[in-house]
């Protein structure tokens, strides 16, 4: 039986960014209570980008249940990135924690560093973290703004990426979290938007480049989905209605995210590379 999600209207309270998770209501489910794992990443090495919270949390516990030990990257949300460590430590699985700013080149390099010297090499690279913001025009959006969403979106999958080569072996995996935003923009959260249908295009080319090395990269494509992001960076009216846009008129559970990613990394997915996979609520993306 599918579980009962929560559907808008909700009454969580508007936070700063980049925001936490014990400060919304509903709870958003990363599946520590529902997710089930069955060995399919056995001793698998990965990496996740803002794996504090949200998406990243889910697919780490789910990573964690399937067997695979984890550096977590995130920015500063300290309290949130404990709560991960002790679940994916509770699957008896190693959690290395990584806080800092990754729109910095430096601090990119510094996660692949670190994870090859815990783990001896990289098997899975999720280039999850995200900066968004909205604004109501063009003429709003700081040159600041557009600058450190491209760098913290975009230019550190690059890096992250690039540094990892020597440490990943055929057969590695690479997932990039795209977005809905990819091919149906937002207006108002336009820089972010632009950073997304970008990311979509670099793996899609990275796969090609990658192929000989055995090493795949795809992309997850989530919709609307319940996480600290929307009420630190969106406006009262649309937290509150969040999700109702979608066929099935709520937003997704960061759990509901887990599977694609587990699929992806695992090597049942040998011959998947290039392919962008739609968790959108019933929305279709072109």
């Amino acid at each position: 039986m599918t579980k009962h999600f929560p559907k808008p209207p909700f009454d969580t309270p508007m936070q700063q960014v980049p925001g936490f998770t014990d400060q919304m209501n509903p709870r958003p489910d990363h599946g520590e209570e529902s997710y089930k794992g069955s060995g399919r990443l056995k001793d698998k090495k990965a990496i996740i980008t803002g794996g504090d919270s949200g998406i990243g949390r889910a697919v780490a516990i789910a990573f964690a249940r399937e067997g695979a030990d984890i550096l977590i990257s995130y920015l500063n949300e300290d309290e949130d990135a404990q709560e991960t460590k002790r679940w994916v430590e509770e699957a008896g699985r190693k959690c290395i924690l990584l806080p800092g700013d990754i729109s910095k080149p430096a601090q990119c390099r510094k996660i692949v560093e670190e994870a090859a010297k815990a783990f001896g090499r990289i098997d899975i690279i999720v280039n999850n973290a995200a900066h968004q913001m909205s604004f109501e025009s063009i003429e709003e959006i700081p040159d600041e703004e557009w600058d450190i969403t491209f760098a913290t979106n975009i230019s550190a999958m690059f890096y992250i990426t690039k540094a990892a080569m020597p440490h990943m072996k055929s057969g590695a995996s690479i997932i990039n979290t795209a977005s809905i935003n990819a091919d149906s923009p937002s207006p108002n959260l336009l820089a972010y938007a632009t950073t997304k249908g970008a990311i979509q295009n670099f793996t899609a080319g990275l796969a090609q480049l990658l192929a000989e090395k055995n090493i795949r990269a795809n992309t997850v494509a989530p919709g609307p989905i319940w996480t600290p992001l929307i009420p630190s960076t969106m406006p009262e009216e649309k937290v509150k209605n969040f999700g109702e846009q979608v066929p099935m008129k709520r937003p997704g559970q960061p759990v509901e995210l887990a599977p694609a990613y587990v699929m992806l990394a695992s090597d049942e997915a040998s011959y998947i590379s290039g392919a962008t996979i739609a968790v959108t609520g019933g929305k279709p993306i072109i």
